[in-house]
């Protein structure tokens, strides 16, 4: 399955640029978060843990995925060890 993942800092912004991008790349199901990246992220990690072989974790942007470079390898680390990949 193509999971898409959109996540915004602020209650104030939307997700509607991402999840345009996300519904362009044929995602199933799209996961909404309004949360700074420093933060804990509930619906990233319940996504992950949902991930299986042969599935799909796409993201507009890097940067909207990960806080971090370490963020960033920790997740396509846990991604590639269920079977599954990751595109932006």
């Amino acid at each position: 399955m193509r999971y898409g993942y959109a996540r915004v800092s602020t209650i104030d912004q939307d997700t509607a640029l991402q999840d345009s991008a996300l519904a362009s790349a044929r995602c199933k199901e799209i996961v909404r978060e309004k949360r700074s990246g420093v933060k804990k992220r509930p619906e990233l990690e319940a996504l992950l843990k949902r991930l299986g072989s042969g599935d799909e974790l796409v993201v507009y942007k890097l940067d909207r995925l990960a806080r971090s470079l370490r963020d960033l390898i920790r997740i396509v680390e846990h991604v590639e060890s269920v079977g599954a990949t990751l595109k932006s």
